[in-house]
């Protein structure tokens, strides 16, 4: 999964933070961090088309009484890749075409589940789901690097459709993991004040 690119200053980047995705048919560069979270590289092939998306949990809890919010879509799983497919499909992607790679998915919070055996797995949930909704969409999952205790850091290559992997030690996931809860409140917070999450 190693990506090969012949002057990396050149090539355009773009980061994905929590809840967001991307699409695009230039030969540029997406990234992201994931602890529990998951990554999902969706492309197609021949019609030249990349994207990516990074969602916090599998789906909403229907019994939640929270209003629902414009940035829900991104940050819950089901919503997530539904609109990574549909992008991809607007824009000229063939549903039997499409390929995916999945990342992330590390279970950080392992010490606590230690100790209580009940405690709910962030991410293992989130395998679970984007395994089940791939298989269940009838789209290829070629390559995967989920579950586990490390964080990661992504990097997905639309000139070759490639990702570069670099796991992120045990101490830097605690980090990855705050950040990700930190976005989310933030989002939340935005949207109450009408302000767009693009700013934070």
């Amino acid at each position: 999964m190693n990506m090969a690119v012949a002057s990396p200053k050149s090539i355009k980047r773009h980061l994905i933070r929590p809840g967001e995705h991307a699409v695009t048919d230039e030969p540029m560069v997406l990234t992201t961090l994931l602890g529990s979270c998951v990554s999902v590289c969706l492309f197609d092939p021949v019609a030249r088309l990349m994207g990516m998306n990074h969602f916090l949990l599998p789906m909403r809890n229907p019994a939640s009484r929270e209003p629902v919010l414009a940035t829900d879509a991104g940050r819950y799983g089901l919503w997530a890749m539904e609109l990574l497919v549909n992008e991809l499909l607007k824009r000229g992607a063939r549903r039997e075409q499409l390929r995916a790679k999945a990342f992330g998915g590390a279970n950080v919070l392992h010490e606590i589940e230690d100790t209580q055996p009940d405690h709910f797995n962030i991410g293992a949930s989130n395998v679970a789901f984007v395994r089940q909704f791939l298989d269940r969409d009838g789209i290829p999952l070629i390559a995967q690097d989920l579950g586990g205790l490390h964080g990661r850091q992504i990097h997905f290559y639309g000139g070759d459709f490639s990702v570069f992997l670099r796991r992120i030690p045990r101490t830097g996931v605690k980090r990855v993991l705050s950040d990700e809860q930190r976005y989310q409140q933030s989002a939340i917070a935005a949207k109450q004040r009408g302000v767009p999450a693009d700013f934070f």
